[in-house]
């Protein structure tokens, strides 16, 4: 059983994780295993059709990221269920939802009842779903389930909440910029690249031969075009406009 300690243990943890993480599968993956302290192996991100996805060629979105059984995914896709149900994500409030409070909600229909009954014949015993709303009305939404329903208590689900915001940003503020696509140099989008395997200005230096000062210079000049003050969040958007591989 997770205590507040645990909690509060885990979430420090997470959070600092998440800083140093610029791939999306490995912020996923830092998030699922947050969740998975807490009670929570099962995750679902459902993202608003906005969201650029750095994965796939241009023009492509990210929409669906999940660890859900694979059985339940492709039953999903056979009955109809938009973004893995039950996400319930055409609810207006902003407070994460209760899977068996919106299940016993009077507004709730029968079709959603049964999205909720089936999930629990495929393992998705009880969870909890966090609106995440964006600009123009958009919204996406962050699902943590149990395989097990061992309840819910109140200092679990604001720790939920703050993962699950603190991804949704990472993602849009990264991947969701419509800017023109900045012209860097070879040596820019060399140290970025570099930037993107962990290396410090110190190890780049030695590696490409020259000093950190230049390195940093280089690196800077890149934010800049990059429109952002954090090299971590320039590689991201150097990888968002194709300038580099990660």
């Amino acid at each position: 059983m997770t205590t507040q300690a645990d909690a509060d243990l885990a979430f420090g943890t997470f959070f600092h994780q998440m800083d140093a993480l610029f791939r999306v599968e490995q912020m996923f993956e830092c998030l699922s295993d947050f969740a998975k302290i807490l009670g929570h192996p099962l995750v679902a991100y459902s993202a608003s059709t906005y969201v650029h996805n750095p994965l796939r060629k241009s023009g492509s979105k990210l929409q669906t990221m999940s660890n859900y059984p694979a059985a339940w995914q492709e039953h999903c896709l056979k009955e109809g269920y938009d973004r893995l149900g039950p996400i319930v994500a055409s609810r207006s409030q902003s407070l994460p939802l209760r899977w068996d409070e919106v299940y016993a909600d009077p507004k709730t229909t029968d079709r959603e009842r049964r999205i909720f009954d089936d999930a629990k014949n495929f393992g998705l015993k009880a969870g909890v779903t966090v609106p995440l709303r964006g600009q123009g009305g958009f919204f996406s939404t962050m699902s943590f389930v149990q395989k097990e329903a061992n309840g819910l208590k109140d200092f679990e689900i604001n720790y939920l909440q703050f993962a699950a915001w603190l991804f949704h940003l990472k993602i849009v503020n990264t991947f969701d910029c419509n800017d023109e696509r900045p012209s860097l140099t070879a040596r820019e989008k060399e140290c970025l690249s570099w930037v993107a395997e962990g290396k410090s200005s110190w190890d780049i230096s030695g590696i490409l031969g020259i000093s950190a000062n230049t390195i940093n210079y280089h690196i800077k000049n890149a934010m800049r075009k990059l429109k952002t003050g954090n090299r971590i969040v320039a590689v991201l958007r150097a990888a968002r406009f194709g300038l580099i591989e990660v």
